[in-house]
């Protein structure tokens, strides 16, 4: 299987304090990749560098096999065609409407006609489950939830081969929760989506994680499925995945 993303002995650090030392990542083509780490462990951070948002102080890192490092401008904007990320709470503009706001890729990328262009929308935004009464609502008339999915619609716009979801289920209910992990599941089986998925959610791990990585240490300690991580020695994974929280996301997966 080939790597969507490699990263390689990545070095991470803001003036004195370093966030991540001689750290390697590999994200397998077509899998679901969760990561998860204690707070200031330098998950949204690992995030940005991968998304040339952070420069990082040493390290390489590809994407699809190309070295983001020495990128020309023109060549990055057409690597990031082939990703669409979902930021926490969505990060939707808020002057713009449902329909406007997944609109808004294929208004800066592309050269489609506007009537084209619509009808990609309407059909990303039916994607996720939205209906046609929520095309002209403003986010401020959204629930959590829904703005989620219109985060969602929007990281889609471009048919991307690769998304980056950060905490996509924080501040939803079980229920509503639950329903996301299923839509994301269901979208990367559809889709053929390779997922990294930043996440604190034990559910969401357990019910599409194909494997999990852990940083700690400045690093990745372990990569591994839910149900290996489990049996690692590692102090801070065994107090998350055999504590309270995880020992119930586990028992909601096993058969009734």
């Amino acid at each position: 299987m080939s790597a969507a993303i490699e990263v390689v002995d990545l070095t991470n650090a803001f003036g004195e304090r370093v966030i991540h030392q001689h750290l390697d990542l590999r994200v397998e083509s077509g899998e679901v990749l969760g990561v998860v780490g204690g707070s200031g462990t330098g998950k949204t951070v690992l995030l940005n560098s991968i998304l040339g948002l952070k420069h990082p102080e040493d390290g390489v890192i590809r994407v699809f096999g190309e070295d983001t490092g020495p990128m020309s401008r023109d060549k990055r904007d057409e690597l990031e065609k082939r990703w669409g990320v979902l930021f926490q709470q969505g990060a939707l503009f808020s002057s713009l409407t449902v329909l406007e706001n997944v609109a808004s890729p294929l208004v800066e990328h592309t050269r489609l006609p506007s009537d084209t262009i619509r009808e990609i929308a309407e059909l990303k935004i039916a994607m996720v489950g939205l209906g046609p009464e929520s095309h002209h609502l403003k986010p401020a008339e959204l629930s959590g939830g829904m703005r989620k999915r219109v985060g969602l619609a929007r990281a889609l716009a471009l048919d991307p081969e690769l998304l980056f979801l950060d905490e996509p289920t924080a501040g939803l209910d079980p229920i509503g929760a639950a329903a996301f992990d299923e839509l994301i599941a269901q979208l990367q089986k559809n889709l053929d989506l390779t997922v990294f998925m930043i996440t604190h959610d034990l559910d969401s791990l357990y019910a599409i994680c194909d494997r999990v990585a852990v940083l700690a240490d400045k690093k990745v300690v372990e990569v591994a499925p839910p149900r290996e991580l489990e049996k690692s020695n590692h102090p801070w994974i065994r107090n998350y995945f055999l504590g309270p929280r995880g020992r119930a996301a586990r028992a909601a997966m096993e058969p009734a």
